[in-house]
């Protein structure tokens, strides 16, 4: 009888871990170190994952939902990337390989690695349409959107691709969280920057903590998404800290008065004390989590303001 317990226990021990997740990796920056970091830790701790990110760079495309080759990948919107790497970032696929499809590149050929010729947000829904169906038969448990190269953090966020494939995830109901991380995370030569790999085992401390709480419930409420941001120097003990994204403005963005045109900004204002749980100052020395609202929907007492204000109006 005994033994027969001990076999059950240890046949139990070599299933599937009982907290294993199908997970959908995407980001807005195509094959990364933070990307391929972030998949060894999550595979280690024994969840499924699906990786779909667009082919090349598209950081600031938000959420828009364009395809810039819907047959074969050719020098689009994103030409100069794609001409100067002969296809999609980092040798994930070369120039001519369909517009959507797995990885060519040596090394991330198992079938999990998956790009699409278009915006961050087309590889998320390839990624939720297409293989999440064919792998699991369902949308995922989790989507996770990066670890992207710099932070986004303030009113970025609105045009971070990054935020967008979280907003999309979590409109559909599905649990999601973007992970930003410093640009010293960057490394296109062995994409094994040291810097990725401690995200990476942050990341899944965060992961293992919703877990815990969660049970077998959804991991976060339906309409609430997470956005997560590294300091620079991150390490295994940096803390995590409570932020908001609040009316802090890092990057304090504006248009070039003059040539070359685009973007250009000055240094912000210092932090009132007010804004002391703003994600834009929290990050710079704890890993700083804000939830999110999905969509542009205001709260119930901002709903009834417009009500009241426009009645009137509506009653015509």
């Amino acid at each position: 009888m005994n033994y027969r317990m001990m076999m059950g226990a240890g046949l139990a021990l070599c299933a599937s871990p009982a907290f294993a997740l199908n997970i959908l990796l995407a980001n807005d920056d195509g094959l990364t170190s933070n990307l391929k970091a972030l998949y060894d830790q999550l595979k280690a701790a024994g969840h499924s994952v699906i990786v779909s990110v667009p082919c090349s760079g598209q950081s600031g495309r938000g959420s828009a939902i364009v395809m810039y080759s819907t047959t074969t990948i050719i020098p689009d919107n994103d030409k100069t990337q794609i001409d100067a790497e002969g296809g999609c970032h980092n040798g994930a696929a070369p120039t001519g390989a369909p517009a959507v499809g797995p990885f060519t590149k040596s090394g991330y050929t198992g079938g999990d690695f998956n790009y699409v010729h278009g915006t961050p947000v087309m590889a998320t829904m390839y990624g939720l349409d297409v293989l999440a169906q064919a792998r699991w038969g369902k949308a995922p448990d989790l989507v996770l959107s990066g670890p992207n190269e710099g932070q986004n953090v303030g009113k970025v966020v609105i045009s971070s691709g990054t935020i967008g494939n979280a907003q999309f995830a979590a409109g559909r109901g599905i649990p999601a969280i973007a992970l930003s991380a410093g640009t010293n995370t960057i490394d296109n030569t062995a994409l094994a920057n040291a810097n990725s790999k401690i995200v990476a085992q942050q990341s899944m401390k965060l992961i293992a903590a919703l877990q815990a709480k969660a049970g077998s419930s959804a991991l976060l409420p339906n309409g609430l998404a997470l956005n997560v941001n590294f300091p620079d120097a991150v390490n295994a003990n940096t803390g995590w800290a409570f932020s908001r994204i609040g009316t802090y403005d890092t990057y304090n963005l504006k248009f070039s008065s003059a040539a070359p045109w685009g973007l250009s900004g000055s240094l912000p204002a210092a932090a009132t004390a007010e804004q002391a749980e703003d994600e834009a100052i929290v990050y710079k020395t704890k890993i700083a989590v804000t939830a999110m609202q999905v969509a542009y929907d205001q709260r119930p007492a901002g709903q009834q303001w417009l009500r009241l204000r426009l009645r009137d109006l509506f009653a015509q």
